[in-house]
């Protein structure tokens, strides 16, 4: 459904993306991670067909996507997306009448269960609001892939919990792709089943989260007990208290010794050891 092939992005002599490849083939919801300018944006919006790639391919459903050929199959957010200042109940009426295969059934079950005031001008909600009504509009389209760009960057926690129960709700509706570019790592951790980690416009790592469950760990315990354990393992990071050690693994589970405990990672702090750390992590 998705391929990049050996893509690179300039912006003048700024590499946002350096020769990346991916592949993307199964329906599921995505987390796209990676630091500040990592080319998290950069590679949705090409994956959009908004800008073009200064090298490779990028094919979608079977086609070639260029600003000249941009994929009808996809939609993308962006973090503080507008709309038009009209009514919530005639933004959607009007996305339902642009969109065949627009669902507005989905869309008014939605707003309702969300509380969205849809008697309300667009300009007069909250900024919450505004987001869960653009977001619940691009899901009721029934695009084949859904671009999220920063979705509930700057929301209390309740919002963003609204906002993962919606994902969850449009994604069982219909599967399809569904990738979500974020900072909150783990609170889509509770509703994402893929995992994307882009550093320094590279992939660094595709894989589900099932894998990161069982192969991210930790193990503490003292310097001397731990370390002769690290041998053959990859070591994402360690720290130093004293005479104790906390190592930070991704790799095949151990056995470990009385007096050492293993624990299991957290994926943001996973992500944290992965990219930051002092091995590369994979």
């Amino acid at each position: 459904m998705i391929e990049f092939l050996d893509v690179t992005k300039k912006y003048g002599r700024t590499v946002a993306l350096d020769d990346l490849s991916l592949n993307i083939s199964e329906d599921g919801i995505y987390c796209l991670l990676g630091k500040n300018g990592a080319g998290k944006t950069t590679l949705m919006k090409l994956l959009a067909g908004q800008i073009g790639a200064t090298k490779g391919q990028i094919i979608v459903d079977g086609q070639n996507v260029s600003p000249s050929r941009m994929p009808a199959v996809v939609n993308f957010i962006e973090s503080a997306s507008a709309q038009f200042n009209m009514r919530g109940s005639d933004l959607i009426d009007s996305a339902a009448g642009l969109q065949a295969e627009f669902d507005r059934d989905f869309a008014l079950e939605m707003a309702q269960k969300f509380e969205l005031s849809l008697d309300r001008k667009y300009k007069a909600l909250s900024l919450g609001m505004k987001t869960m009504l653009t977001t619940i509009i691009a899901l009721a389209n029934n695009s084949k892939i859904i671009l999220l760009d920063e979705p509930v960057l700057g929301f209390d926690a309740i919002i963003r919990n609204q906002f993962n129960n919606l994902l969850l709700e449009s994604y069982q509706n219909r599967p399809r792709i569904i990738i979500v570019s974020t900072h909150l790592i783990d609170e889509i951790a509770k509703v994402t089943e893929w995992l994307i980690i882009i550093n320094n416009g590279k992939i660094m790592l595709h894989t589900d989260l099932a894998d990161i469950d069982e192969r991210a760990y930790t193990l503490m315990g003292p310097t001397q007990a731990v370390t002769p354990l690290l041998s053959g393992l990859n070591c994402m990071n360690t720290t130093e208290v004293g005479d104790r050690m906390l190592a930070y693994v991704y790799d095949e589970r151990i056995t470990p010794p009385r007096g050492v405990t293993l624990d299991r990672l957290p994926l943001q702090d996973f992500f944290i050891h992965f990219v930051g750390g002092g091995s590369s992590g994979g």
